[in-house]
């Protein structure tokens, strides 16, 4: 074979010369970004050793947040306030509404208690009139003996009274056995001072309604003195506690309490503070 003759070659073909122009541009564009980048950085990098914080919200804005939120708590506690004082003014009108109804109910109690006790002791009085009458119609015209004989008609002694004298008596000794109510004007209960009262009022005398007002209501006398139609009463003068009517005899009618009733006693039984003489 001639030196000269055609070998095929085994090296591979060369690259198309535009693809290998393109490629080594594109890795000139690198390295020579890599390098700027080289050289523009310190020429020694040092270790990061300090935190950087994020950035926060303003403090314009979190003041304005709080702002709000606080005035949204007040707006609430306010409500709330406001609720609780009228629950309490609602509680408390209701309350006195109660307590003027029930004012008003005592009130108009109050006055037909009033209404009933005056037409009760209204008709007292026109009972106890009827039996002064009564008595007045028995006792006209009569003798001493006639005073007597009425008298012993409730008692065991018959006294020698005359005149006005013997009416009371005889009016205090028809109602011996009646009951003792504090109070009481007849015609079948009494307390002392209406007792008295209502026998002087037989004879046409008026005498004050009370025991203190009765034992000042005429002449003072002692006991030693006495006369059938005395007043007698237990206390002092003008501050009496109880009073009586002497019949005589060294006896006494009275209603002296609610154990007893009205009875006829001696003086004894209960011994009197003094005397007033009306007759």
């Amino acid at each position: 074979m001639s030196h000269t003759a055609h070998i095929p070659s085994h090296r591979k073909p060369r690259r198309n010369a535009s693809k290998t122009a393109l490629r080594a541009g594109v890795a000139g564009g690198v390295l020579s970004t890599i390098a700027v980048a080289g050289a523009a950085g310190p020429a020694q990098a040092e270790p990061v050793t300090q935190t950087i914080e994020m950035p926060t919200i303003t403090s314009g804005l979190s003041t304005a947040v709080a702002a709000s939120a606080q005035a949204t708590q007040q707006v609430a506690q306010d409500l709330q306030t406001q609720a609780q004082e009228d629950a309490a003014a609602a509680t408390a009108a209701k309350a006195a509404k109660k307590a003027k109804a029930e004012a008003v109910r005592k009130a108009e109690a109050k006055k037909k208690a009033e209404a009933a006790a005056k037409a009760k002791a209204e008709a007292a009085e026109r009972a106890s009139r009827t039996t002064a009458r009564t008595t007045l119609s028995a006792t006209s015209g009569s003798s001493t003996g006639t005073a007597a004989s009425t008298s012993s008609s409730s008692s065991s002694y018959s006294s020698n009274a005359t005149g006005s004298a013997a009416a009371v008596i005889a009016f205090a000794q028809a109602q011996v056995g009646d009951a003792y109510v504090p109070g009481g004007t007849g015609p079948n209960s009494w307390d002392c001072s209406g007792l008295v009262q209502a026998a002087f009022r037989s004879v046409n005398i008026d005498l004050p309604r009370v025991s203190q007002s009765q034992s000042t209501a005429g002449t003072q006398v002692s006991l030693s003195n006495l006369q059938p139609g005395d007043i007698l009463y237990w206390g002092g003068a003008g501050s009496a506690y109880h009073v009586g009517i002497y019949v005589g005899n060294g006896q006494f009618v009275g209603a002296q309490n609610s154990s007893t009733g009205v009875v006829q006693r001696p003086l004894s039984y209960d011994p009197p503070s003094g005397a007033v003489r009306v007759l």
